[in-house]
């Protein structure tokens, strides 16, 4: 469902057959995490992903979406730069700088609340959260393979194959996290709530496709992956120890207790192999390594505040109830 003249706009078209879209209305509100922007560039990026239902493939490349797109991607990044701003890392100081943002920060965090005290209510609306990038998981860090080169691609490639379960269908992480979707009572059908989800947790899917469908921010995307692979495996440990005081059943946690064991092992990987390679290749992009994980920071604070905050007012954070 539309959330303003944007989304309203690119909506409407996309339930016709393909045609020049004469203009996208200007967007009024934040180009970050605003609902209606966040909606709206989320659904042009899905056009790259499964897309939807009785949507025309052809409108994947249609020259004046492509444009709709760009003016979105382009108030996504400025915001981005508001918020993260930008500094000139020198080559030498990527991974420690990764490490340093790696260190937990002090305060109660997400993971903390949720298995301390979360309620099966509220682990729900995290799972029907996350679900917005969980069901497309590690897709869009692979559009970087053939954007990369030796040591770097390798890494990835190594990554990758344990996302997608080493070539076991069951055993894909998006396969997975729909089990536990399952487990918790909860539609498993891919895009089944993105009416649900607001624009604060839109903006994290839309951050990693952003990053991932353009070559020139391919530093970036490393950065997004290696940072995330560095700071999941204590927060994934304690998702699985809050399904398991609420009594989840087993199968249920698989995703998460995954996650403990590959993402440690990746880690490593994501350090050596793929930040080391891919700065050993191009240097020069040793400052998009930095803002791509400063993004997914970025972007991950202000989805935990989201919940949290809901929570500590005891409503929910969804834009709909479940």
């Amino acid at each position: 469902m539309p959330r303003g003249p944007v989304s309203g706009a690119i909506l409407e078209a996309l339930s016709r057959p393909p045609h020049t879209v004469p203009s996208i209305p200007h967007s009024e509100d934040d180009p970050l995490w605003g609902d209606d922007s966040a909606l709206a560039l989320y659904a042009l990026h899905e056009l790259h992903y499964r897309s939807f239902a009785d949507v025309d493939d052809k409108w994947e490349w249609e020259p004046s979406l492509v444009h709709a797109a760009a003016k979105l991607e382009d108030g996504l990044e400025n915001r981005l730069r508001e918020e993260v701003g930008w500094e000139r890392v020198e080559p030498g100081r990527v991974v420690g700088e990764l490490s340093r943002l790696a260190l937990p920060i002090p305060g109660q965090s997400l993971s903390e609340v949720c298995r301390d005290s979360g309620t099966l209510g509220q682990m729900q609306e995290f799972a029907i959260h996350r679900s917005a990038y969980q069901l497309k998981e590690a897709d869009p860090h692979t559009w970087a393979i053939p954007r990369l080169h030796g040591r770097a691609k390798a890494a990835l490639v190594r990554i990758q194959t344990g996302e997608y379960g080493n070539g076991i269908s069951t055993r894909l992480h998006s396969e997975l996290f729909a089990t536990t979707m399952r487990a918790l009572g909860l539609d498993d059908s891919y895009g089944a709530y993105v009416d649900w989800i607001p624009g604060t947790t839109l903006a994290t899917a839309n951050l990693v496709s952003l990053f991932g469908l353009h070559r020139r921010w391919r530093g970036a995307l490393v950065g997004h992956l290696a940072y995330f692979e560095m700071s999941s495996v204590t927060p994934m440990g304690r998702y699985a120890e809050a399904l398991r005081r609420l009594g989840i059943d087993e199968a249920g946690l698989d995703f998460y207790d995954e996650h403990v064991e590959a993402d440690s092992n990746h880690e490593v990987v994501a350090i050596d192999g793929l930040v080391g390679g891919f700065i050993e290749e191009e240097p020069e992009l040793a400052s998009d390594v930095i803002f791509g994980a400063k993004a997914l920071d970025c972007v991950e604070a202000a989805f935990a505040r989201h919940l949290l905050d809901a929570w500590l007012r005891g409503e929910s954070s969804l834009l709909a109830a479940p």
